[in-house]
């Protein structure tokens, strides 16, 4: 079901219209009157002949047209009769702002019906137990909460929290608003149908999704690459905390690779920028909305830490704010680029002798107020090769002299002037929140320029700007895994479960991959044969699908030879399965890859691994299918990335060998559908890697 007509819709009424003061169905009417919704509006009442004006019949079918939007403001026992009625007449869709459904046990059965009733007629419903949808461009307030009309923009939100999309509702920054969902229990409609439906939306370019549940990753990848495909950014807000499944409890990649990480890696896929709070996402959606993007020479070298060639330059005349910035900047991982030599000479000529050019550009308060100079220095600086975003730090009191607003002017009108000088986006961030007036945000705001309160806030966004534009045909490939046939009949991996890890090895060795010599032995006389086949110190091992982690039940015995495997053998035998004699190999940095299939989409993930997996989380995830290059990429954007590329007399790591080994490891996994893969570790070496340990666990 499409909601394109609940989402800008031409006629609305209200079921369940009031008279009484408060309640939902007053309010609702009264939003639409006061918001001067241009098309016909109308109450649905037993009695009444009008509400606020609007006229009034007893019944859907009464109404002289089918209208796009109902909203159905009564109470909870009468909604799906509703529906059902709504959905035979031909209306395009509902807000259900009653409470009283699945978010109590009791309602679930009501809810079921509501959503059957709407699925049988094709009826969209927002809701219910959620605000409804404002459509602020078309001054369409399907609400029941009281609303104030604001200045439309190109932000949609789209929230499963009542509470966060009131918020931005009463928000004063500056906030261009298109389209504000509250989704309330979803019975019909989730996120991914509002998003794909506002991809199609005219005047939409960036949105911003709070999420409590990750929902269906087929369905919200195919949405993200909607966005793409109209240049629509994501900024997201995942709150709480999602259970592990069952497979990943089960071994490390659990604790590293969780639902909010794997949703994470997708949005980032995507070219999103993730929130850690409210503020963080409004200010994000705003950023993302604006029509600038930087350009930067192709020739400018690629940053190592960040995979980006587009630095963001910071611009103070504060030298406290300027080593602040620096330190967030390093801290979120934001590039602040050197300036070439040609920019610092240029810089030279326009900045005063006390302060030296730099990035972050500390011009110091000698010129605060300067407009023509401060326009100056700001457009030199911005046209260094490696800067996209420009980042100026400005502080608005909200009361000052006559005189001292000159000068605060003059400095605000010098960032006006610049940023009508250059196509690149221009951020004016505060360094407190309190100090971006709405009055000055709504002035940057009608220049182009966004407004962002906040310091680190500042940083966050105009780093959300570097990032490169998303690739809609990479996240459709994703979306095509999530809907992807099961394996055959003729695939092991009908048979679910954990496997073997002797079992896991010879998978793995089948696809190219190199693993510890070695063997699954018979008694003690036949270990003690193949160890001295092998030479040098073995390891013995338990190997059963019942055992995922050895040392937790000693089921490990490393580096043993001669007489000492008899004993080890001793040990190992009887702990469950068979007995498999390995060499020991060269130890190199030590490595974690996995596969994780039963999140939101089907993840590959590296970290630096063996014991220290959980405990340093370093870790990168890539969504599934990804190529060697792409996982080297990643790979590089772990801070372990140094033990690997080697220095201060270590070798550089097989960097390269790791890329393809994990590349072929997650091929492995789609092919045979497991749902589960760890190898742990995986011994890095410069001449190549091995898989020392594997836990892989088959789909059903």
């Amino acid at each position: 079901m499409k909601p394109a007509r609940l989402l800008a819709p031409r006629s609305v009424a209200v079921v369940g219209a009031s008279t009484r003061p408060g309640s939902y169905g007053n309010q609702a009417v009264a939003n639409l009157v006061s918001a001067g919704f241009p098309g016909p509006i109308f109450g649905v009442h037993p009695t009444a002949d009008e509400v606020h004006g609007v006229p009034c019949v007893p019944r859907i079918s009464d109404l002289p047209l089918a209208p796009d939007a109902l909203v159905i403001a009564t109470p909870a026992a009468s909604v799906p009769a509703l529906v059902a009625e709504a959905g035979a007449y031909g209306c395009g869709g509902a807000v259900v702002l009653a409470a009283g459904f699945a978010e109590i046990a009791e309602g679930r059965p009501l809810q079921d019906e509501l959503a059957r009733q709407a699925r049988l007629h094709r009826l969209p419903i927002c809701g219910p137990n959620g605000n409804g949808i404002v459509s602020v461009v078309n001054r369409a307030p399907l609400w029941g909460d009281a609303y104030t009309a604001r200045r439309p923009g190109p932000v949609a939100l789209i929230s499963q929290s009542g509470n966060v999309a009131v918020n931005a509702l009463l928000s004063t920054r500056a906030l261009g608003l298109h389209t504000v969902v509250s989704c309330g229990n979803q019975a019909v409609l989730d996120a991914a149908d509002y998003l794909t439906a506002l991809a199609r939306l005219d005047g939409v370019r960036s949105v911003a999704l709070y999420l409590e549940d990750e929902g269906d990753g087929h369905r919200l990848a195919t949405a993200l690459a909607d966005c793409a495909d109209h240049d629509i950014r994501i900024a997201v807000l995942k709150a709480g905390a999602s259970p592990l499944g069952a497979s990943a409890a089960a071994a490390h990649t659990g604790s590293i690779a969780g639902d909010s990480r794997v949703l994470r890696a997708l949005i980032e896929e995507a070219g999103g920028a993730w929130a850690h709070n409210p503020h963080e996402l409004l200010e994000l959606a705003k950023t993302l909305a604006t029509p600038r993007r930087p350009h930067v020479s192709p020739t400018t070298p690629v940053d190592a830490t960040t995979a980006t060639n587009v630095g963001v330059l910071v611009v103070t005349c504060s030298g406290g704010d300027a080593a602040t910035a620096a330190d967030e900047a390093e801290r979120l991982g934001v590039w602040l680029p050197q300036l070439g030599a040609a920019t610092v000479e240029a810089l030279g000529e326009v900045l005063p002798t006390t302060a030296t050019a730099g990035n972050p550009l500390d011009y110091t308060a000698v010129i605060f107020g300067e407009t023509e100079r401060t326009a100056d220095l700001i457009t030199v600086g911005a046209r260094d090769d490696a800067i996209g975003p420009v980042l100026v730090y400005y502080d608005r009191p909200a009361r000052m002299s006559e005189d001292a607003a000159e000068s605060w002017d003059g400095a605000l009108d010098g960032v006006i002037l610049a940023a009508s000088r250059l196509d690149q986006p221009v951020i004016v961030a505060s360094t407190l929140p309190e100090l971006m007036p709405e009055e000055t945000a709504e002035r940057l705001a009608a220049h182009g320029i966004v407004a962002v309160a906040g310091l680190s806030e500042g940083i966050l966004c105009a780093g959300a700007l570097t990032v490169p534009p998303p690739d809609a045909t990479r996240l459709r490939s994703i979306a095509a895994i999530m809907s992807g046939p099961k394996p055959s009949a003729e695939s092991p991996s009908v048979v679910s479960g954990w496997v073997a890890e002797h079992e896991a090895k010879e998978m793995l060795v089948g696809r190219g991959l190199a693993v510890p010599r070695g063997r699954v032995v018979r008694d003690v006389d036949d270990a003690l044969r193949v160890a001295g086949e092998l030479g040098g110190p073995v390891a013995l091992k338990a190997s059963s699908p019942f055992i995922q982690h050895k040392s937790d039940i000693s089921a490990l015995v490393l580096g043993v030879e001669g007489d000492a495997v008899r004993e080890a053998y001793t040990r190992v035998d009887g702990l469950g399965g068979v007995v498999l004699v390995e060499e020991m190999v060269a130890p190199g940095v030590e490595v974690l890859i996995a596969v994780r299939r039963d999140g939101v989409v089907p993840v590959l993930v590296v970290a630096l691994g063996g014991v220290w997996v959980e405990i340093f989380d370093d870790v990168v995830l890539i969504p599934l299918p990804a190529d060697a290059d792409r996982v080297e990429q990643a790979v590089r954007r772990l801070r372990a990335a140094p033990l690997l590329v080697g220095g201060r007399g270590r070798p550089p790591g097989d960097i390269r060998a790791l890329a393809e080994t994990a590349a072929t490891v997650g091929a492995m996994a789609l092919d045979e559908g497991l749902d589960l893969v760890e190898l742990n570790p995986v011994f890095v070496r410069p001449d190549g890697v091995t898989v020392v340990d594997a836990v892989i666990r088959r789909g059903t």
